[in-house]
């Protein structure tokens, strides 16, 4: 038997927690590659979809190690080197920023993604909302950017959670 064929289907097993297979996002509907504001890739963003739900799912490289924000952004656009071009937050809602805000949170937040000494990090984050409600906020007619900040986002502080400047961006296209 192969072993090493076993090792990408364990590895999305573990990932899904208690989960079923049935209820995994399994539908690839977007994607984009994070680039430092000089240009070099930082990594990549998927968008997955099983019709009911849409997880977020993010692979980081060449960041400094410890907890970084990252969010989606109002505007698709990702112009170096502070990346404002992106906007605020996506917040269709207009609630307050942060799970640990009196407002709750809003779409465009999401925890917080922890980079290890080797520079790398993922993670993936159920995106609060109906599918398709969700992948029509992101796929509006400015477009969506994820964008991660140099420091840790605090949950709270709005409207961005005091995560310091903007380092690496990416606009989200449709697959």
């Amino acid at each position: 038997m192969n072993y090493l064929r076993l090792i990408p289907a364990a590895g999305a097993l573990a990932l899904a927690g208690c989960a079923t297979v049935d209820d995994l996002a399994d539908n690839r509907v977007g994607q984009t590659t994070l680039r430092f504001a000089n240009g070099l890739p930082a990594g990549t963003v998927q968008l997955l979809s099983n019709g009911q739900t849409v997880t977020l799912a993010v692979a980081a490289t060449g960041m400094s190690q410890g907890e970084h924000g990252f969010h989606l952004h109002t505007t698709g656009k990702c112009t170096a080197p502070d990346f404002t071009s992106a906007g605020g937050h996506l917040n269709p809602g207009g609630q307050t920023h942060g799970a640990l805000s009196p407002g709750g949170k809003h779409l465009g937040d999401m925890p917080n993604l922890t980079i290890g000494e080797n520079r790398t990090g993922s993670a993936q984050v159920e995106l609060t909302g109906d599918a398709r409600v969700v992948l029509d906020e992101i796929f509006d007619e400015d477009g969506t950017a994820v964008v991660v900040h140099a420091g840790a986002d605090d949950y709270r502080t709005d409207p961005a959670g005091d995560a310091g400047s903007r380092i690496a961006c990416g606009v989200l296209s449709s697959v």
